[in-house]
Formats: structure tokens, C-alpha cells, sequence
């Protein structure tokens, strides 16, 4: 596996990591507070679901440092790699962390047999919508019925008053 810009390890997260990962998603509230104001009682910043209930999910988990600072979770939905979250704990923010959990993820899932790996995610939001598109995703035209679903609950929790959410998915290349 990869290693970041600091020269932190990525690597697929052991059970020892998972105790770790939603203090680490939690602790990136505090950017969207500080882009939007007071977030309290909003669904953007509730809980982070624990290490082990992500674990239990079909696809995989990375990390980035031991102990951890950031973490990419990549689902399996109907046959498709799909990034649900990218975490970086705000104090080892702006470092390569989150590019290389992606890139790192893209490799993962193109090795595991997928062709693409989609994602939701803020337009306009400076570390979400442009930071993917820097690493190669594009909007998707036409989602794909599990896509249609997954926003249909986005926009149910209320998600897209901060700004408009969008689809976007990058082909995972092929080696000859």
C-alpha cells in the first residue's frame, strides 16, 4: 500500500484500528461549523457510527498512521465500489492524507474487480466536490438505481440545505 505525502502508512485497517475511526469523523464537524455556523442537531454532525458497525459492512476499510489520523470506507452496493466516507482528523488535515486514502481505495477496489468507484458528496465545498475532481471523478449523468436511493435518503435527512450534493464516480484503471 501507498504512503501518504507525510509518509504515513495507508493499509487496510486491522480490528485494533476500528476503536478509533468515528473520534476521527466526529473531530471533522468542526470544519463544516466553521464553513456554516452552529450545526447542532443537524444530521451532517450526529455520531459517527462506530469502527465495528463499518467494519460489518460489505467492502473494506483503510487507515492512514498508526494509531490512525484518517480512514477511507468504501462500500459494495449492488455490485459497485462506493466511497460512503473519508475521514482525516482536522489536525493532520492539508497534508496529501485524504488523496492518498483515495487513491489508495481506487487501487483497492480496481484489484478487488471493480471498474469505477462513485461517491456523494458537496459541490462546492472546497475539501469535497473540487478535491474529487482533482483526483479524477466526474459527475455521474446517469445513476444507477442504488445511486437514485442513496440521495433520495440524503435529501430525506435534510442534507442538501448546505449546499447541492452530487454524484460523482472515477474509472479505476486497468493494468495490461
Amino acid at each position: 500500500m501507498p504512503t501518504d505525502a507525510v509518509g504515513l502508512p495507508v493499509r487496510l485497517a486491522r480490528p485494533s484500528d476500528l476503536r478509533h475511526l468515528g473520534a476521527i469523523e466526529d473531530a471533522g464537524g468542526a470544519l463544516f461549523e466553521a464553513l456554516w455556523g452552529d450545526l447542532a442537531g443537524d444530521p451532517l454532525v450526529a455520531p459517527a457510527p462506530s469502527g465495528g458497525s463499518r467494519a460489518d459492512q460489505p467492502g473494506f476499510l483503510l487507515v492512514a498512521g498508526d494509531p490512525p489520523v484518517g480512514f477511507a470506507h468504501v462500500l459494495e452496493i449492488d455490485g459497485a465500489a462506493h466511497l460512503e466516507q473519508l475521514a482525516v482528523h482536522p489536525d493532520h488535515g492539508r497534508q496529501g492524507i485524504g488523496a492518498a486514502l483515495v487513491r489508495a481505495a481506487m487501487e483497492e477496489a480496481r484489484w478487488a474487480g471493480f471498474d469505477r468507484m462513485s461517491l456523494s458528496t458537496y459541490r462546492d465545498v472546497p475539501w469535497n466536490g473540487p478535491f474529487y475532481e482533482r483526483l479524477g471523478f466526474v459527475a455521474v449523468a446517469d445513476p444507477e438505481p442504488w445511486q437514485r436511493r442513496l440521495r433520495d435518503r440524503e435529501r430525506a435527512l435534510g442534507l442538501d440545505r448546505h449546499g447541492e450534493r452530487i454524484l460523482m464516480h472515477a474509472r479505476l484503471a486497468r493494468q495490461s
